[in-house]
């Protein structure tokens, strides 16, 4: 599996001005990179398509 990131790191826009949150960038299979917005040194998180889709149903379901 490809893991290079494809795409800028981004935060959500309901991030505070604290920087306390994580990044999102695109992989090169279509999946996600996660990072830790405090510390982008560290090893970020993969991601493959799937488990990203069944993530972001699970936190939408979770937030209506």
């Amino acid at each position: 599996m490809n893991l290079e990131v494809v795409g800028p790191y981004r935060k959500s826009s309901y991030s505070g001005h604290d920087n306390n949150c994580v990044e999102v960038a695109p992989i090169a299979n279509s999946g996600r990179a996660v990072r830790d917005s405090k510390d982008v040194t560290r090893p970020s998180l993969h991601f493959a398509p799937a488990q990203w889709a069944a993530f972001l149903t699970h936190t939408k379901a979770e937030a209506s």
